[in-house]
């Protein structure tokens, strides 16, 4: 079982999808990652040989991923917050935040919407 950055990857998958497990690191990046390392991007997790992982651990150790990259994420929302910014308004609010319409749609920003039936009313 490959384990890198404390996410075990997918042994199933081939590796330059499997790298993508781990938060911070996309196709883009994994494919990258991968030339540099040289390592073919078809081959399975599971085939991989425990120098190829080491590699792997090497150079993903580099980047900023996982809860490193989460934390980074979180201050700079609250940084846009404190300083009272239009952006961090409307992650305060919970709004969406990149000049989407609100009207209609944004349903997986402001959550599900809940119907409220009429209460009946007590007649003397």
């Amino acid at each position: 079982m490959a384990r890198i950055v404390g996410v075990n990857l997918p042994k199933e998958k081939r590796i330059e999808a499997a790298l993508t497990a781990i938060f911070g690191i996309g196709r883009s990046l994994s494919a990258k990652i991968l030339e540099e390392t040289g390592i073919d991007k078809n081959t399975k997790v599971q085939d991989l040989s425990e120098k190829e992982i080491g590699l792997l651990r090497e150079h993903v150790a580099k980047l900023i991923t996982e809860g490193d990259l989460k934390r980074k994420v979180a201050m700079d929302v609250k940084r846009l917050q404190e300083i009272g910014s239009y952006r961090g308004f409307r992650h305060k609010r919970g709004l969406p935040a990149r000049g989407q319409r609100t009207r209609y749609n944004a349903r997986t920003k402001k959550g599900k919407k809940k119907t409220i039936a009429n209460k009946k009313t007590v007649t003397k």
